[in-house]
């Protein structure tokens, strides 16, 4: 099965239980990342760890260890598992305590749970496209906080799964503001847009990384809002996520966008996001 990291241990995975009255299991009291591996390293791994800190910054939660040590136990966890491709996904609660609604007490231990998993690059989704639908974001107001409180985003995707198709894609009284586990963008007579960093998005690190390749190589892309009809009338829409990179989005509450096929924007962006893969870790797609 892998071993798996509790704390600053590493034990096979069989051997580790969870409290009963651990914070994460009953109040989902705390924050994750899901990180890329490429080749055995760990990709935006800075960007990730630097996401995580400040999520767990923001539920006031106290973090006992320094990211370098936390990048190498993970780091430590991918040659142990000898993972190649996948992910890494861990998350931290602030740990086990009588139930109650208010904090702990500060003697309480958060708990650091970390494991790998195979996970191969959606090659056929990335040159077909996707279908997606679109349904109210019911979320709270701290998008921005990745925490585990993710119950909305499973019942969209959920509903999306239904009606066999791969992301749900969320709107806030008409504005649409991301995917479910996903950033969202359109493009529209030429100009990408997505909705602006704020507290009713997640400002993912494979949306920061397209900011900066499109500022890299003088491509217009621009944080405004846009509603429901700008997506659906959009030329072209994609998604950006760790898992799906840059993912074409071809049809939407199965009307076909554009041509139906992923634009020459999407490919172009797909183009510039795998060569910095590359440049990064060394892999050929």
């Amino acid at each position: 099965m892998g071993k798996v990291i509790v704390n600053d241990q590493m034990m096979e995975r069989s051997q580790h239980r969870i409290d009963m009255e651990d914070r994460g299991y009953q109040f989902g009291d705390g924050v994750y990342e899901v990180i890329r591996v490429y080749n055995g390293d760990l990709f935006g791994v800075e960007e990730h760890i630097d996401r995580f800190f400040e999520s767990a910054g923001k539920i006031k939660l106290k973090i006992l260890f320094t990211k370098e040590s936390l990048k190498e136990n993970l780091n430590a966890l991918i040659k142990e598992n000898e993972l190649q491709l996948g992910i890494v996904y861990m998350q931290l609660t602030r740990g086990v305590s009588p139930r109650a609604h208010v904090f702990p007490d500060e003697h309480t231990t958060p708990v650091l749970t970390a494991y790998t998993k195979e996970m191969p690059i959606p090659k056929l989704q990335m040159a077909n496209g996707v279908s997606a639908i679109v349904t109210p974001d019911i979320r709270w107001l701290r998008c921005d906080i990745k925490s585990l409180n993710l119950l909305p985003n499973i019942l969209a995707k959920e509903e999306a799964k239904e009606q066999g198709c791969y992301e749900a894609i969320f709107h806030r009284d008409g504005i649409v503001t991301e995917g479910a586990s996903s950033n969202i963008f359109i493009v529209a007579k030429g100009n990408m847009i997505t909705h602006p960093e704020s507290h009713f998005i997640l400002n993912g690190i494979t949306r920061q990384m397209i900011f900066k390749l499109c500022k890299e190589n003088k491509l217009s892309l621009v944080e405004k809002p846009f509603n429901v009809d700008d997506l659906m009338n959009a030329d072209e829409v994609f998604l950006s996520s760790t898992v799906s990179e840059v993912m074409p989005i071809v049809k939407i509450d199965n009307k076909t966008i554009g041509n139906g096929q992923p634009g020459p924007h999407t490919k172009q962006l797909q183009a510039l996001f795998q060569k910095y893969i590359q440049k990064q870790a060394r892999i050929t797609y």
